[in-house]
């Protein structure tokens, strides 16, 4: 799924975008919402987007100084202004700030939909053929293969020590890859998916965790952050076999749980 950010200063358009267009069904989810420019500049420096649909007339920032100050940034998230009526001296501002398309709120429903399809396909090329966008890759296969050794390295190191509550996104950023690349990345030189692999490092940390009797079994869920224990517990056992409990007990550990 591709990450959505809704940009508009009318809270029924946002939420009547957020909740009743199918966004699932081509591709994409709403990563969030914001009400002017400047809120959707700030959200983007702190979560992966790669879609913003903006209003263009709102207070603060306009949409046309959001795309500008992007551009400047040379940012890859593609922007489709959704404005209430059609301008021509705003549509070649958007055309000369790398805006995707111009829609009018009055459009057609299929024709909003044909637009974030034709995106999606974008999307879904670049990713295909994507490399990283903030180092060079050097030419020799050798230099090339200790390049991504150190980006692995960096991603598992990022994991162990943020296993609470990482995610693809956050590892994306630090190495500043395309989400979906570095899914593709982590499987080809690891073998392991990316969630698999984040499964291991919590069912180890949760080993040793049980085996100091200091933890009780609902602690050590927290600590790795599973939202309950019932989700910790059923993980676990699916993993190894047996219930942290019969771990303890196998383990002649006497902790009460």
């Amino acid at each position: 799924m591709y990450k959505l950010l809704l940009v508009d200063d009318e809270y029924e358009i946002r939420t009547g975008l957020c909740n009743f267009f199918p966004w699932d069904e081509i591709g994409f989810e709403v990563a969030g919402q914001a009400e002017h420019g400047k809120q959707a500049l700030d959200f983007v420096q702190n979560h992966a987007v790669d879609v913003i649909l903006c209003d263009i007339k709102m207070p603060v920032m306009t949409g046309i100084e959001l795309a500008e100050e992007l551009q400047k940034q040379k940012s890859k998230i593609k922007i489709i202004f959704f404005s209430g009526h059609r301008d021509f001296e705003y549509a070649q501002k958007a055309l000369s700030f790398g805006v995707k398309s111009y829609v009018v709120k009055s459009t057609k429903f299929s024709e909003l939909v044909n637009v974030f399809k034709k995106v999606k396909d974008e999307l879904d090329q670049e990713a295909h053929t994507a490399e990283p966008s903030a180092k060079e890759i050097p030419e020799e296969a050798e230099e090339a293969q200790n390049f991504y050794d150190r980006v692995i390295l960096t991603i598992k190191n990022h994991i162990k020590e943020h296993y609470k509550d990482v995610e693809l996104d956050d590892v994306a950023k630090l190495v500043h890859m395309h989400p979906n690349y570095v899914s593709k990345l982590f499987k080809k030189q690891t073998g392991q998916n990316f969630s698999d692999y984040l499964l291991s490092v919590r069912m180890e940390k949760a080993v040793e965790l049980l085996k100091d009797i200091r933890y009780r079994t609902f602690d050590v869920s927290a600590i790795l952050g599973y939202s309950n224990v019932k989700n910790f517990t059923r993980t676990f056992k699916s993993y190894y076999g047996k219930s942290p409990r019969a771990f303890r007990t196998n383990e002649n550990l006497d902790r009460v749980e």
